[in-house]
């Protein structure tokens, strides 16, 4: 097997290599990675090589070029030090068992150190706070900024290891534009998108709906999910504009345990939604924002039976939510500065409780709270030459619960001939959420946050705008993770765990010739005290080629030292993906697409229990009108 992808990956470089020789370099005026636009690491669109974070930027073509309705697939390849574990073909879930868990440098979002972002908004359940991964289509992104580690001094609490922020979409030409995306493919697998834009003078308008379904690859795993987003905005003038959208999703999942201990009847009903309104300013010298954002979710769950034993008598429930408002505005204090000055105001409101099934009626609430935070911070970055700028950050964040929280973070930009060095050092910190302090035996009211500090240093650079690549090396260290242990005979939760990881990313890109492009990227992490789905290697290749109306890439990803089971009996994981899409336009308004995954049916888990599909397809079109 292991000459098997080694085979693989050689004749990825080795068709790079031929495509060189075949035909001489052309530079792309189109893209220059080094003057990449961001707004992650800062609120205000900054040029990146103007910040000392670590920031990856996937682009709508790139999201879906796959064809793929969840964005994290595409980030899972396309960005080094990110994985996202899975299950099945389609569709992630929830509760025990789930996957679409983040893990980022071996800090995971499934206990809630990983923070999702739509439009700098956070996104997680209230009550368990991790993000819902289910919930991040691809229907609704322009594109997807990833800051790898802390974000904490903007964002706050569950940005520890990073952040993903999901940009939204608008409509950026005038006139009315349709698209229609239809695809069908193994195990009983649909998926149907259907969006409409509009612009017209100052108004624009993005409406999108998606269905799709799967039985997926083994019995009692079918998964359906259908929503919808919109999204109105108005430019008042060249300095003002305003935009409210609101999304909409309801999955439903069945959960069949672990090969070794197979449930039935475990369902779960499960709808997020998200609506967010702002108004925006933009002048020479300081622009700013207000928004409003409210993430709700009603989730219901039967947690299943053995075969031989006697269904549950009650569904798990809970509804949740976190509302909040967010302003901040950035302005020159004097020649080369942008200072931000921004506070944000959170409620995150949660409650669980268990339903009879036979008769409906609610059992009194295992948890029913209500936790606010209140926050100011302030960012300082200064050119200090040309090509040095220093960046410093502070955030004051209240909990009504846990109290207060100073974050600081520090670093240096250099911009050197066609490259950027960057260093940072910058804390995290997650509080302890509802589950971890009310609900179920372990919780523990007197927990205090998790922390870490994190150190990096970073190298980018490119050749001509058609070659570019990046390395990156860190270490982050903590000693307050919450774990739970036996303490008087009962298990606890307790902020006793060590964090401790260190290691390096890689990626690059190289527009090989005019209708050639390599995109890689590779990680390597060493932890101190390993966890679940954090691999300790990842390599991902891609190779594309298009020429007027055809598109194929073919792309292959390693993962090694992949732990699915930790302690006494710890388990590790090694595989290789290979993958395959083609597109062909065949008039301006019609195109036909064709996907293939796991091309050398490896036989592989990402979840101790649950083997993972071998060959699968999907095949479809698309509509433009």
């Amino acid at each position: 097997m292991k000459l098997k992808q080694l085979t693989v990956a050689l004749i990825c470089i080795m068709l790079g290599t031929a495509s060189i020789a075949a035909t001489a370099a052309e530079p792309d005026t189109t893209a220059n990675y080094l003057e990449e636009s961001v707004i992650t690491g800062t609120r205000t669109r900054t040029l990146s090589g103007f910040l000392p974070q670590t920031i990856s930027v996937v682009n709508h073509n790139e999201l879906t070029a796959g064809q793929r309705l969840n964005v994290l697939p595409t980030l899972n390849e396309l960005v080094p030090g990110v994985f996202v574990n899975s299950r099945a073909m389609l569709g992630y879930g929830v509760s025990t068992g789930a996957a679409g868990g983040i893990s980022v440098r071996g800090l995971s979002g499934g206990t809630g150190q990983m923070m999702v972002l739509i439009d700098g908004h956070p996104q997680y359940q209230g009550i368990f706070g991790h993000p819902i991964s289910d919930s991040y289509q691809t229907l609704m992104t322009e594109r997807v900024e990833v800051l790898r580690g802390p974000a904490s001094v903007l964002y706050g609490s569950n940005a520890m290891g990073g952040v993903i922020n999901i940009i939204t979409r608008k409509s950026l030409e005038d006139g009315v534009h349709t698209d229609l995306d239809l695809g069908a493919g193994s195990y009983g697998t649909v998926k149907g998108v259907l969006t409409n834009r509009v612009r017209k003078g100052g108004f624009s308008s993005v409406v999108s709906g998606q269905y799709s379904r799967s039985n997926n690859h083994r019995p009692r795993m079918g998964f359906e999910q259908y929503g919808g987003y919109g999204k109105i905005g108005y430019e008042f003038s060249d300095n003002w504009n305003a935009y409210a959208d609101v999304d909409i999703t309801h999955f439903n999942a069945s959960y069949p345990g672990a090969t070794t201990s197979p449930l039935f009847d475990a369902d779960q009903w499960i709808t997020r939604g998200v609506a967010s309104a702002a108004i925006e300013n933009h002048y020479d010298r300081t622009d700013g924002a207000v928004s409003l954002y409210y993430n709700f979710g009603n989730h219901k769950i039967n947690d299943g039976h053995a075969e031989s034993a006697a269904p549950q008598t009650s569904w798990f429930r809970s509804e949740d939510a976190v509302a909040g408002v967010s302003a901040w505005q950035s302005f020159g204090l004097f020649r080369g500065n942008t200072t931000t000055v921004g506070f944000d105001w959170q409620s995150v409101h949660g409650k669980a409780w268990n339903q009879v099934i036979a008769t409906g009626e609610d059992l009194a609430p295992m948890a029913d709270k209500t936790e606010n935070i209140f926050a100011g911070y302030v960012d300082f970055r200064q050119d200090l030459t040309s090509w040095l700028t220093a960046d410093f950050g502070l955030r004051v964040d209240n909990h009504s619960v846990s109290g207060l929280e100073l974050v600081p973070q520090g670093g240096l930009a250099f911009r050197i001939s066609n490259g950027e060095l960057k260093a940072m050092v910058s804390k995290g910190f997650r509080r302890p959420t509802i589950k971890d302090m009310y609900l179920f035996r372990p919780a523990n009211p007197e927990l205090e946050p998790e922390r870490i500090m994190n150190y990096e240093l970073a190298w980018k650079s490119s050749v001509a705008d058609v070659f570019s690549y990046g390395l990156n090396v860190f270490y982050l260290k903590g000693d307050n993770m919450i774990q739970t242990q036996m303490v008087n005979g009962m298990p606890l939760n307790v902020n006793t765990g060590p964090v401790e990881n260190y290691g390096a990313e890689l990626e690059l890109r190289w527009r090989i010739a005019s209708n050639w492009n390599l995109v890689g990227n590779g990680s390597w992490l060493h932890m101190e005290n390993p966890v679940l789905s954090a691999p300790e290697i990842t390599a991902y290749c891609g190779l594309e080629f298009h020429k007027n109306r055809l598109r194929i890439s073919a792309g292959g990803m390693e993962v090694a030292g992949l732990y699915t089971a930790i302690g006494a009996e710890p388990q590790k994981e090694n595989f290789f993906q290979l993958s395959l899409n083609a597109s062909y336009q065949l008039t301006d308004w019609l195109g036909i697409w064709a996907r293939g995954d796991n091309l050398l049916n490896q036989q592989y888990e990402i979840l101790a229990g649950y083997p993972m599909p071998g060959i699968n397809f999907m095949a479809g079109l698309t509509l433009s009108l």
